[in-house]
Parts: C-alpha cells; structure tokens; sequence
C-alpha cells in the first residue's frame, strides 16, 4: 500500500485529501504544520508528500529544505500544493526541493496524474 503524507494547515484540504488518497487506493497520513510534518516524514517515512506552501511555523519551502537535508527524507518525493501560481513562486517550489507543484484549486484527475508520475 502506498503511504501519502499530505502536509496542510487547513482541516478542511486535509479532510479533502485524505478522502481523494482512499479513493484512489492510498494510505494517507496528515500533518497540520510544515513542523509537525518534517517530524511524520522522519517516523513514517511516506512514499510522498504532498506540501502545502503557505502554512504557520515553518513554510512548505522551509520544510521542503529540512526533509531534503535529512538522509532518512531526501529521496522521498515531495509535490508542492500551493495557491501560488507565478512562474518565480513556482520556480521557488523547485529551488527548494519539491519534485513538481500543482496549484490549487486543482481536479481529482490533475493531483492523481501528479501523483502517479512522481511514484
């Protein structure tokens, strides 16, 4: 079974995540905060995470930097989902570790092709 960790500070995307993660046949495991969420990759070791960017504490590019320096998280896929939709804030996304981006609001059919190609 595929494990998604999905990093997001809002309880309603979540709840939307984890129910298109059962859906689709995916484990799901969730994290309100980009700290709680480095803390879940590093015991869970998930097959992806999904980030979100713009959350409290520490930002999804912050956490983004923390996993990729951290051997036990650096190979782990991490797909940027973000309300941004600048080239330079996308292009910030990669810079800073995720492997693709997908801006929100985004299709069911959008985030399971994201996911697919990055799995």
């Amino acid at each position: 079974m595929i494990n998604i960790l999905a990093i997001e500070n809002h309880a309603d995307i979540r709840e939307i995540l984890v129910k298109i993660f059962n859906l689709i046949g995916f484990t799901a495991i969730t994290s309100r905060n980009g700290k709680e969420g480095v803390e879940k990759a590093v015991a869970e070791k998930p097959d992806l995470i999904v980030m979100d960017i713009m959350m409290p504490e520490i930002s999804g590019w912050e956490a983004t930097r923390i996993l990729r320096g951290n051997p036990q998280t650096k190979y782990i896929p991490v797909l940027a989902a973000t309300v941004l939709f600048r080239p330079s804030d996308l292009q910030r996304c990669i810079t800073a570790g995720c492997n693709d981006y997908i801006v929100k609001p985004f299709t069911v059919r959008q985030l399971r092709r994201k996911i697919e190609r990055l799995i």
